[in-house]
């Protein structure tokens, strides 16, 4: 952490949730740009290191999973396929999400809507690669109001855009939740990334 003033008093500002964005608002402008360390020097680093390709997807969890949904939805043609488990789908409309864009990004709610999901679906034209989405029915967040799936629905509906949401009995916002069904989003990205190789890499790995 920088030590900026209230940087570390919440788990769900400064320290604790960057939420994503590239901040605009004074102190955090400096320093706080999640987005762009997500899309673009993250990317770059690993490529300059590692012996990968260009293909990339993305996955996140809670805020995470907010991060996963605008990075893709922001840039139609990066990335692969996109996952989620219980994330933050409409942050304009929940005490999250106001808290962290009005803390980044300032008091014009306008420009809040370019850091989320279910606002930037509405405008989306690129190409329609499933959205995939696990969500737990027992998750006290989605019961708080602060995950809002019902919301970022409504517009794919409208927008006749594929989401394939799985709304799990029996599970909340836990680590368990996501180690139970993990391997499904493991075998979703690899499919995009990696097409016939992946069933016959699986089909070798099942002899």
């Amino acid at each position: 952490g920088l030590d900026l003033p209230g940087e570390h008093d919440s788990y769900d500002f400064g320290s604790g949730a960057g939420f994503y964005v590239d901040a605009t608002a004074e102190p955090w402008s400096t320093n706080y740009h999640m987005y762009s360390y997500v899309t673009k020097e993250l990317p770059e680093l690993v490529r300059s290191e590692l012996p990968v390709s260009d293909k990339q997807s993305i996955f996140g969890h809670s805020m995470g999973g907010h991060g996963a949904l605008i990075c893709f939805l922001k840039n139609p043609n990066m990335f692969e396929s996109v996952s989620a488990f219980s994330p933050i789908c409409n942050p304009i409309e929940c005490p999250w999400g106001t808290k962290a864009l009005g803390g980044y990004l300032g008091d014009n709610k306008d420009a809040w809507k370019a850091w989320d999901a279910s606002e930037l679906l509405k405008t989306y034209d690129g190409p329609k690669k499933t959205l995939l989405i696990e969500q737990g029915a027992d998750d006290e967040f989605l019961e708080g109001k602060q995950l809002l799936p019902d919301n970022l629905l409504a517009v794919a509906k409208d927008k006749e855009y594929p989401v394939d949401y799985r709304l799990r009995e029996g599970y909340d916002h836990s680590y368990w939740f996501i180690s139970t069904f993990v391997e499904d989003h493991i075998h979703h990205h690899a499919d995009a990334l990696l097409g016939n190789q992946a069933d016959t890499d699986d089909a070798k790995a099942d002899k």
